[in-house]
């Protein structure tokens, strides 16, 4: 799982924005874009192998092979775990090891390979599949621009089930080869620095009936095949969105969804319109331009038990639950309570009277929360951000 949010994605967004920007400087770009990766590696998940791993089929004083006796399936789950150069190593341990290397669900990481892309093309080719895990974050260059189509054939037709896609050459919204949308086998796909294909035309037959986490982060995508991904993943249970710059409405209609992550992005509208399974909405570091504004809409969660941040900025904020827009001032009533939250975490200009004002009638929607996060925002163009937890007495407001 990528780490806890942090601040890293309004900067990296911020960075994005300046990176595309027409006339830039092409020397002061690429630090730009170091900056960016650097942010982005410490933000994916990493590969399910370690490379300290050590593996001996002949313990020391023991005569006996204990490891090469062990079933075919345990040996292959071994050498799916191990990085790919090491994996195909344990062919020449013994005569038992040659075909399980080739058997093995396969974890290819480009950073283990060198050079990447040619010894990449190879192991592609050579190795039939499965692949349990792959991680391009180094390999998809200007240089090999002309290999990535044809190694998400193979990864589609040798059923890869997760897939993390980084694109380090400029500009940062190339177009990602439609060719992955019909990897129906993924289970968890991150995908940063791409413009995301065009989805109109493409046949109903086409769903990721196995993914489960998604996570595009900095990716220029429209609506319509943003909704496209959403609507073809049935069992879609995390969804993370890091980066966003452009304004587009995030309906969230799932019957699968537990946890809704979105850092550092510019969304006109984040709607939950009918999640019966989602625990968890986390808006961390959104933002807006400054003539528009970001609407959150609570519509169907009756398991929604975490919402944060819930920014209480009336000049760029609103906060919608049922059709009521909630402002200072507003009375409680059965259609304006999410009674299933329990923790919130709200982000308050204390220095803005209007907007101070807001907060007891937004504690007055979540009558049953029994932790409350109060982030501090000064009315000022700058932010700082200095969390304070508050114990929260629903009858009381007693604040320490």
């Amino acid at each position: 799982m990528p780490p806890p949010a942090t601040a890293q994605g309004t900067l990296g967004a911020a960075m994005l924005a300046e990176l595309l920007h027409p006339g830039r400087d092409p020397d002061e770009g690429d630090e730009i874009l170091a900056r960016l990766l650097f942010s982005t590696h410490h933000t994916l998940p990493d590969p399910p192998v370690s490379a300290a791993a050590r593996l001996s089929a002949l313990p020391s004083g023991d005569a006996v092979d204990r490891v090469s006796r062990l079933p075919d399936a345990l040996l292959r789950s071994i050498v799916s775990l191990l990085p790919v150069k090491d994996a195909a190593r344990t062919a020449a341990l013994s005569r038992c090891w040659r075909g399980v290397w080739r058997s093995a669900p396969l974890v290819l990481a480009d950073a283990d390979l060198s050079p990447a892309a040619p010894a990449l093309s190879r192991v592609l080719e050579e190795h039939p599949g499965p692949f349990r895990c792959v991680h391009l974050t180094g390999s998809c260059t200007e240089e090999s621009r002309h290999l990535l189509a044809p190694w998400l054939q193979l990864l589609a037709a040798k059923a890869v089930q997760e897939l993390v896609l980084v694109n380090r050459r400029r500009p940062l919204d190339v177009v990602l080869p439609s060719t992955f949308l019909r990897t129906a086998t993924l289970t968890r796909l991150y995908l940063s620095f791409w413009r995301f294909p065009n989805t109109a035309g493409l046949p109903p037959a086409v769903s990721f009936p196995n993914l489960r986490e998604l996570g595009p982060y900095s990716v220029v995508v429209e609506s319509r095949d943003l909704d496209f991904m959403l609507d073809r993943s049935p069992v879609l249970d995390t969804f993370y969105l890091e980066g966003n710059l452009f304004a587009l409405p995030l309906r969230l209609v799932s019957q699968s969804f537990r946890c809704v992550q979105i850092i550092g992005s510019f969304l006109e509208e984040i709607f939950v319109v009918n999640a019966p399974l989602l625990e968890r909405l986390i808006n961390l570091e959104g933002w807006t331009g400054d003539n528009s504004c970001t609407k959150v809409k609570i519509g169907h969660a009756p398991k929604l038990q975490l919402l944060a941040y819930l920014q209480l900025d009336t000049r760029n904020h609103v906060l919608e639950i049922g059709n009521t827009i909630i402002k200072a001032g507003t009375r409680a009533s059965p259609r304006t309570m999410v009674t299933s939250v329990t923790v919130l975490a709200l982000e308050v200009r204390f220095g803005v009277r209007i907007d101070a004002k807001m907060i007891p009638s937004v504690l007055r929607c979540f009558p049953n929360v029994e932790t409350l996060y109060i982030k501090v925002r000064p009315s000022f163009s700058f932010r700082v951000h200095l969390p304070i937890i508050i114990p929260y007495y629903p009858n009381s407001y007693q604040y320490s």
